[in-house]
């Protein structure tokens, strides 16, 4: 039986094929943009005369003396970039994983060069060379990398190019897996359809027919994968379904199907843990909160030091918007007061700028009915409380910079969980109450990564993620990703 099998699957296929060939062709692409860059360096330090002048013209030195660190420095960016996992970054990696992992690899690639040219005695005719060389080929490798990420995705808009995908589990997890391949076209997927769960795991809601096409039972994965051109499987069983996994697990591994696994609740919440022993045993303890003592003191000090640095800039937007809305209605407020829960469930006051009209608080009992937002959030898209101007203002998250004042006090951070307000709160269920360990934040990874668009179960998971892989590292690419999302208004209203 094993001969039968070994002998009716490829050692390689086609999937392996298009990946090997599509990283080799970016390779190839790369290699020859990073030689550009070199060449763009070395017209600017030469020819343009960029930084210090070359008063000796004995010192100017033509681009194939450079031939050999050229190809020295190449090699070893190309070799870093490969061990840095650069050309197996799956679809849905962002600008900003590319870009850390290009500055990263560049580095360190021009350090081991200049020591290779130390340990053979080489000349090193110009060390602002290196400053160029490092600039221009980070410029390069990320415009090349944004011109593709462009380029794939007016391609998978077009339905070229796209992984058909599998989701194997019909409950809310798999419901959320599915929404988010057939809406969202940016990540190249193409939903084919789902496979039900074992019996205990049906859901009406999910009938065959419906909103995903139904492929069949789990008993059937096998014959499913065996006729249709499955790229990768989506594994999104509650956690009382796992005994399936391993029987999933290894059909795709059987034909050669890359897959995933979609963490349930309790593993996202979990997910970081350390491995103790007892004799022969392992034991498994679960990390908590991680912004506590030493932690909470740099990111505090993050915090104000931003704040600090950018005064000038987030005053005057401030400043403009507050004299806008007072010309708008010279009677109302500027300023908007309300209660929110904090760390621990303090209640504090939180600071914004009026958009609203009023008596939009007096209103909202009135629009309850039509409430967009699941579990313990009130939204309405086109809410006609919100002004003219309070639009504008919020679809550029403007109306929030007088929070800033509530970090300055220490009621909030520049990131962590969105304060709620009391009515909210009293409606969460126990496992929510995790966001409410650290401090509440004015951008985090819900806004970031949807805002508006996430489901309220969806943005406790990412508080709670938040909470237990904290850094300031993590801060900081928050705050980067955070700023599309504003530009753009996606997902805000």
């Amino acid at each position: 039986m094993m001969s039968d099998w070994s002998t009716s699957q490829p050692i390689f296929s086609q999937r392996d094929v298009r990946q090997t060939t599509s990283r080799l062709a970016l390779t190839l692409l790369d290699g020859c943009l990073i030689l550009v860059a070199f060449a763009v360096a070395h017209w600017l330090r030469y020819d343009v005369r960029l930084g210090r002048d070359i008063y000796d013209p004995a010192s100017y030195r033509q681009l194939s003396a450079f031939y050999p660190m050229m190809l020295v420095f190449m090699l070893t960016l190309i070799s870093t970039l490969h061990w840095r996992g650069f050309y197996r970054l799956p679809r849905s990696a962002s600008a900003f994983d590319s870009f850390s992992i290009i500055v990263t690899s560049t580095t360190i690639a021009l350090a081991l060069t200049v020591m290779w040219l130390f340990i053979n005695r080489a000349d090193l005719w110009s060390r602002l060379i290196m400053v160029f060389v490092w600039f221009c080929v980070i410029v390069a490798l990320t415009i090349g990398r944004i011109s593709l990420r462009m380029l794939r995705r007016w391609a998978w808009r077009r339905g070229v190019g796209l992984e058909q995908v599998v989701v194997v589990g019909n409950r809310g997890l798999a419901k959320q897996v599915m929404e988010e391949l057939q809406y969202t076209l940016d990540h190249g997927h193409h939903l084919l359809g789902y496979v039900e769960g074992p019996p205990d795991d049906r859901d009406d809601v999910a009938a065959p027919g419906e909103q995903f096409r139904w492929l069949g039972t789990l008993s059937q994965f096998e014959q499913i994968m065996r006729q249709r051109h499955v790229d990768q499987v989506i594994i999104a069983l509650p956690f009382w379904a796992h005994t399936s996994l391993p029987e999933v697990v290894a059909i795709c591994r059987k034909f050669n199907i890359e897959f995933r696994v979609a963490p349930d609740l309790y593993e996202l919440s979990f997910d970081r843990v350390s491995i103790q022993r007892l004799s022969t045993i392992p034991l498994l303890r679960l990390k908590k909160n991680v912004i506590r003592g030493w932690n909470y003191v740099f990111k505090r000090s993050t915090d104000l030091l931003m704040i600090g640095l950018t005064a000038p800039i987030w005053a005057t937007i401030w400043g403009l918007a507050a004299l806008m809305i007072k010309l708008s209605d010279p009677q109302a407020p500027v300023v908007f007061r309300q209660p929110r829960i904090g760390k621990h469930g303090q209640t504090f006051m939180v600071y914004k700028l009026r958009t609203m009209v009023p008596n939009a608080e007096a209103l909202k009992k009135s629009l309850m009915d039509q409430n967009e937002a699941e579990g313990a959030l009130f939204k309405i898209k086109d809410d006609p409380r919100v002004t003219r101007l309070g639009r504008i203002l919020r679809k550029l998250s403007i109306d929030e910079l007088p929070q800033l004042y509530n970090v300055l006090r220490g009621e909030m951070s520049l990131v962590g969980p969105r304060p709620q307000v009391p009515d909210e709160v009293a409606q969460y269920q126990e496992w929510h109450y995790r966001r409410l360990e650290v401090t509440p934040g004015l951008t985090g990874l819900w806004q970031a990564s949807g805002r508006s668009n996430t489901t309220f179960d969806d943005m406790v998971r990412l508080d709670i993620y938040y909470t237990e892989h904290w850094s300031l590292w993590l801060d900081l690419r928050i705050m980067i990703l955070t700023i599309p999302a504003v530009l753009f208004g996606r997902g805000a209203y």
